[in-house]
């Protein structure tokens, strides 16, 4: 019987030490440096976009997270689960579109969407803009002022009314697990280029996905699922 492989000690040592060393320590590790240095020259085309990859990261995480919650939410008919819901659908609307934009990290084009979702996304977008960035008309915002005059006074009545979805619109979970496929598709073709580039294996760190993301297992492995 194989006994399990123990795990590894690795230790970080500062480049102004290896003068310290041994003569034939030190042309070891400057032999190190100085072919890690050439092979990352090569593939720095390559990790500048993995980079930018990586930066979308942090934004994919937080929409799964805030789809969860609303997905969770139970209804209310109270003022404070209206605006504790609204609050959830802020947050994801501008993540979702801090993601898609991209900035400095990997945008997402409404052409790399299936047909099927970009309804979808052009609705979030839209509640994006009109609803939550400026208020600029939204279909789901409708208010009135109502003013009547009695007995020499003038009497103001206000008429609001306000959409939403509850626990969000039903379509934004399976958008969020294409997303999620496509980043990693996206990571794992970058980690073939560099591997095909360098000759060398790239590895990502991985781990557990969080009780929060999908456990299905035919869903793809996710960037929720990386540390």
């Amino acid at each position: 019987m194989e006994e399990p492989e123990q795990p590894r000690d690795y230790f970080v040592l500062p480049e102004e030490a290896i003068k310290f060393l041994p003569e034939e320590w030190q042309q070891h590790f400057h032999a190190l440096i100085d072919e890690g240095q050439a092979v990352l020259e090569i593939a720095d085309d390559n990790l500048r976009n993995l980079n930018r990859l990586v930066h979308a990261f942090p934004s994919m995480a937080s929409l799964r997270y805030i789809q969860h919650r609303l997905a969770s939410t139970k209804f209310e008919a109270t003022m404070d689960w209206v605006l504790e819901n609204d609050m959830l659908t802020l947050a994801f609307v501008t993540t979702y579109v801090r993601l898609i934009d991209g900035g400095i990290g990997s945008g997402v084009s409404r052409s790399a969407l299936p047909p099927e979702l970009r309804p979808v996304h052009d609705n979030i977008i839209e509640l994006r803009n009109k609803r939550y960035a400026h208020n600029a008309g939204h279909e789901s915002i409708i208010g009135s002022l109502e003013i009547g005059f009695e007995s020499g006074n003038f009497d103001i009545g206000v008429n609001f009314n306000m959409g939403f979805h509850v626990g969000g619109a039903n379509d934004w979970k399976s958008l969020l697990e294409f997303l999620d496929s496509l980043m990693f598709n996206r990571l794992h073709a970058q980690l073939e280029k560099l591997k095909e580039k360098t000759g060398r294996e790239w590895i990502f760190p991985s781990g557990s996905p969080p009780q929060w993301v999908s456990t299905d297992p035919e869903h793809n492995p996710s960037v929720g699922d990386t540390p």
